[in-house]
Order: C-alpha cells, then sequence, then structure tokens
C-alpha cells in the first residue's frame, strides 16, 4: 500500500496558469436607477412648498370643529418662537381662527396651516386639501380682512386645494386719532 501512494508523489503547482472560467451567457446587468424618494413630513403634509430666506411652519390638523382652536394655539407656539414682540397677539389668534374655520367649512379631511415671516410681516395661510371643480372659494371672512394688522388677504384655488391667506403686520401701524 505503501507503495501506491509513493506513485503518486507530492503535489507540484501546474507549471501553466489555470483556465480562466467560460464567460457568463448573460452579462450582469447594471442596478436600475430607483425613483427620487419623496421628502416625507412629520405633519403628514406633503413637502411641495419650499421657503428659502425666511422661517416657516407647517401644522396640520384634522378638519373638524376642534381644528380652529388647536390650529391657533400651535401657530401662536410657532411664532413666538420668531420673536416678534410688537405682534398683536389677538388679531394673529382670530387670524388663524377665522381662516382655518373657512377652510373647514368649505369641506375637506384635513386642513394644513403655512405660516412664515418676512420683514416684520406674518403669512397665514390655510388650505383644505380638496381639490374639486369648484373654484369658487369664497372670500376671507370679514372679521379677519377688518383686523387692524390685516395688511393683505385673499383666497385662492391651488393644486393643493383650497387656500385662504393673510398677511399681519408684525409692528403694527399707529391707530387714526378722529378729531
Amino acid at each position: 500500500m505503501s507503495e501506491a501512494v509513493e506513485a503518486k508523489g507530492p503535489k507540484v503547482p501546474p507549471s501553466f496558469p489555470p483556465k480562466s472560467p467560460p464567460p457568463q451567457k448573460k452579462p450582469v446587468e447594471p442596478p436600475r436607477p430607483q425613483p427620487a424618494a419623496k421628502p416625507k413630513s412629520i405633519t403628514g403634509v406633503p413637502a411641495r412648498l419650499v421657503v428659502a430666506g425666511r422661517r416657516a411652519k407647517v401644522l396640520a390638523f384634522r378638519a373638524d370643529r376642534w381644528a380652529a382652536k388647536k390650529a391657533a394655539a400651535q401657530a401662536a407656539l410657532a411664532v413666538a418662537e420668531w420673536d416678534h414682540p410688537l405682534l398683536d397677539e389677538h388679531d394673529f389668534l382670530k387670524t388663524v381662527h377665522g381662516l382655518v374655520n373657512t377652510a373647514v367649512a368649505a369641506g375637506g379631511k384635513r386642513v394644513s396651516v403655512h405660516l412664515a415671516d418676512e420683514d416684520d410681516k406674518i403669512l397665514v395661510m390655510t388650505l383644505n386639501h380638496r381639490s374639486d371643480e369648484r373654484d369658487d372659494v369664497g372670500t376671507v371672512p370679514a372679521e379677519v380682512a377688518a383686523l387692524r394688522t390685516v395688511a393683505a388677504c385673499g383666497a385662492h384655488v391651488d393644486h393643493d386645494g383650497h387656500a385662504w391667506w393673510a398677511l399681519l403686520d408684525a409692528l403694527p401701524r399707529p391707530q387714526k386719532h378722529l378729531g
């Protein structure tokens, strides 16, 4: 038995290069490009609006009878961080409350409140996210338009639904004196 083992001899590496494996029949496909992921929002509202050069905040609520009260409270907290000490808080709260009530009354399942500031002005915009055939969104409530610090206001139909907005002076205009 020992003779059979000796006949094989020691293993020696071949003196020629080993054969390379044959090429694959089907070439390897490069990875397919993945579609760009849509930015996710904490509020559930898709991030379509990009605001640059100013502070902004988006708040979202279910369109129910408590939405206006919740929106006014959360909007006041958000704007308080922006340091506008001369902002008329009563006018601001009444604006948010009135615009959100209008958006809820116009229909839809949710309402979003968009806040932004620039140059001592604060924009409050509400959307009801209801895109239907109706182009008439109505107007901004008269009690909002009549507020002393509301510099401008309006309503329009957007691709995201019906929108109502008001621009408030964070530095209130002096009251006119009669006399």
